[in-house]
């Protein structure tokens, strides 16, 4: 995996939360041997044993359930413990979610059947917005508790965390709440993790704009997973290939950013390749 990833000439690579406890001799010896360097890791990374797929929300730093959030706890700080090993820079996490009724997939669905202007849409948003402020605070305050303790190994070992962006509404932050996290940690430690698909469909759903978005947290922005999205949300395509505009991102590009490409396994190689020369194109190869 890791050879071919360097064939195409990346000189690093990211650990996703779909790595099997199994694999991780094969990537300390890749690692050790040169063939590649690993920038940054994806919580949960390696995978809690037992578990054969991606998953990163199987434990949520917001859960009411104390055996969940220990269970997150303990695997991030594994997570932490392989980042320093392979010497990554970053490990991105994902903050946990308001326990509701699910808004996501049936608003995805209605933009894509064209009803993102009809009174039930407008409906169902407004449902959300409120159902979720209403109830977001407890979630919060647990998700906070677990930020701050995975920040004392970060910080020991001189690893950035990164908060996602994420797809689902119900998932936080919220993105007008990202500053929320940041005023409680203002740790250079803690950054902002930016999704390219993610933030496009949450514009696609009318919740943002994806470059107001993006400015508003550049200031604490480590980096990217970079991939487009075909309307409505299906997303991790290869960059060009869908609606993105990825010329208006590249002023908020920095060459110290970590940038990685988060692709779909269904994409082939050619289309791979095709996005990633589309993206330095536009935005250069640093």
């Amino acid at each position: 995996m890791l050879q071919e990833i360097a064939s195409l000439g990346f000189e690093y690579a990211e650990l996703s939360h779909g790595i099997r406890i199994s694999l991780l001799p094969g990537i300390f010896q890749a690692v050790d041997e040169g063939v590649i360097k690993i920038s940054t890791l994806h919580n949960f990374c390696p995978l809690p044993m037992g578990v054969s797929h991606a998953a990163p929300n199987i434990y949520l730093f917001s859960s009411p359930n104390q055996r969940e959030r220990e269970n997150a706890y303990r695997h991030s700080i594994k997570t932490l413990e392989t980042a320093e090993r392979l010497n990554a820079k970053l490990v991105v996490l994902h903050m946990g979610m308001v326990e509701m009724k699910e808004y996501t997939d049936k608003l995805v669905e209605m933009i894509g059947e064209g009803k993102r202007d009809t009174s039930k849409y407008h409906k169902l948003c407004l449902e959300l917005q409120e159902k979720r402020e209403e109830k977001k605070e407890k979630y919060y305050l647990l998700s906070y508790d677990m930020l701050s303790r995975i920040l004392e190994k970060a910080e020991a070992v001189g690893l950035l965390l990164g908060i996602e962006n994420r797809e689902a509404l119900e998932e936080i932050p919220f993105d007008h709440d990202f500053d929320l996290f940041f005023k409680e940690f203002t740790s250079p430690n803690i950054r902002y993790w930016h999704d390219t698909g993610h933030a496009q469909i949450k514009e696609n759903l009318g919740f943002i704009n994806h470059v107001v978005q993006l400015e508003n947290y550049s200031s604490r922005l480590a980096g990217f997973h970079i991939h487009d999205v075909e309307f409505p949300g299906k997303d991790h395509r290869s960059p060009g290939s869908g609606m993105i505009d990825f010329a208006s991102i590249k002023p908020f590009v920095k060459p110290e950013h970590l940038k990685v490409f988060e692709f779909s396994p269904s994409l082939t190689m050619e289309q791979a390749v095709a996005g990633i020369r589309h993206i330095k194109n536009l935005w250069g190869t640093d």
